[in-house]
């Protein structure tokens, strides 16, 4: 595991690389620079694909495809800006001021002489457009980002259910449908959610997607078979992202789609090597109750004093994964797709698990700041316990970055660094999940 991706050209239609995977004829040698991998990182011999990044302005998207085309891959963002709309809607930009669009991709070019391309379409409602653009570009490889991200602003109202479930799930099917009638064999590459699981207290390490169950089949004996994981969605997003592991499932049954699905965890950090490069390449750093991440809107309330605010008790505990690591894991998953007609391959793409009210206590200390008790918003338990496998990212060469105070204060520095663009009225999680819950306001604050 882990071994370097060397390939051999076999034929003008296809390339085969160690590990077994045919790789289409777009495909070229390329030496690259792989990040934090184990093994001889520097030196590998990669394979250069086409790869369109669907969402590829937001959040995980932009870094994502920075790091790829940093790699040399041909790669194409295809988004409809939706997320900025977003920001407009709500009234709380950005902490970090975003480039538009084609000044971040001017900037790229300049400081790496890498081309992105970018394709405004939207990918829920525009089918046509879509499948065009996979017939015209036939990208190898189709990372998935285009989904409505927040769990908070999912429960906002009816109207913003309606529009997640309509978004999400339309553009996941969406995609699926265009690749086949595209004929092409494209692999699909999804960013899912550690919340398909639950936040419960499982009692048990949460499996890589698949459980091994037996079941009690009377006289017939017991029947041992392994199914996808239960789900136990605590959200409307979190909803669509369950809804998508079962058209993912069928797809891969029924068309022979080949499927990776990444059940990642929550966001921390905002600096990617290639986001450094140049201001205009800065990523987002969503700080207001609806997007902001919870150990980002601590470093960010810290920064501009104001009270770290944590939920209820702040017994919940989550999965972490620094935003490099994130891009990383996308690289491996590119790199190490499922042959056509096997299962989707389900990966945790998390690093590490924290208790909330642990994490305010730690950034409290580093800072100085205050740690505040507010109303949950959020209709979920007070208190669990999270333990969950993550063998195969690890397996497969990721070397994680773990929670350290250093990166911490860098967060807290791009935070104090911008702190004049934060609107403190947008910090309190004011979405409800029922009438019976109270939004999550600190004493003092409006």
């Amino acid at each position: 595991m882990g071994a370097p991706l060397v390939v051999e050209r076999q034929s003008a239609t296809s390339i085969v690389c160690s590990l077994g995977v045919a790789v289409s004829g777009s495909a070229q040698r390329r030496i690259s620079d792989s990040g934090n991998l184990r093994g001889n990182a520097f030196e590998e011999r990669r394979v250069s694909v086409k790869i369109a990044v669907l969402g590829g302005d937001g959040f995980c998207g932009w870094p994502a495809s920075l790091h790829l085309s940093d790699l040399g891959h041909e790669v194409v963002i295809v988004d409809n800006l939706s997320r900025r709309r977003i920001d407009e809607e709500l009234g709380a930009d950005s902490l970090t001021p975003i480039a538009p669009i084609d000044e971040r991709l001017a900037a790229w070019r300049e400081v790496s002489g890498n081309e992105i391309g970018f394709e405004n379409i939207d990918v829920a409602q525009d089918y046509d457009a879509l499948l065009a653009l996979l017939q015209r570009f036939q990208p190898d490889t189709v990372i998935h980002f285009a989904e409505q991200r927040a769990a908070p602003y999912s429960m906002k109202s009816p109207a913003h259910k309606r529009y997640t479930v309509d978004n999400n799930v339309n553009a996941t099917h969406n995609l699926l449908a265009a690749i086949v009638e595209s004929g092409q064999d494209i692999h699909v590459v999804h960013l899912g959610t550690m919340g398909v699981y639950g936040y419960g207290t499982a009692g048990m390490k949460i499996p890589e997607g698949y459980l091994d169950v037996q079941v009690d089949a009377g006289e017939y004996g017991t029947v041992e078979q392994q199914i996808l994981y239960p789900t136990n969605p605590g959200s409307i997003y979190h909803m669509t992202k369950v809804l998508d592991q079962h058209l993912f499932a069928y797809y891969a049954k029924n068309d022979e789609l080949r499927i990776t699905d990444l059940h990642q965890g929550i966001i921390w950090g905002t600096n990617t090597p290639q986001t450094l490069r140049d201001e205009r390449l800065v990523n987002r750093f969503d700080y207001d109750g609806d997007y902001g991440t919870v150990l980002n809107r601590f470093l960010m309330q810290a920064a501009i004093g104001y009270p770290l605010t944590v939920h209820g008790t702040g017994g919940q505990t989550r999965a972490f994964i620094h935003i490099r690591d994130m891009a990383r894991c996308i690289q491996l998953a590119v790199e190490n797709p499922p042959a056509r007609g096997e299962r989707v391959k389900i990966f945790n793409q998390m690093t590490e698990t924290h208790r909330v009210r642990d994490l305010a206590e730690l950034i409290g200390r580093l800072t100085g700041a205050q740690v505040q008790m507010v109303p949950n918003p959020r209709n979920e338990s007070a208190e669990n316990e999270l333990h969950v496998v993550n063998d195969a990212f690890l397996d497969l060469g990721l070397e994680p970055t773990k929670l350290e105070e250093g990166l911490l204060v860098e967060v807290e520095e791009v935070a104090k660094k911008y702190a004049d663009r934060a609107d403190r009225s947008k910090i309190p999680a004011r979405s409800l999940w029922t009438a019976r819950q109270s939004e999550g306001v600190p004493q003092g604050q409006k």
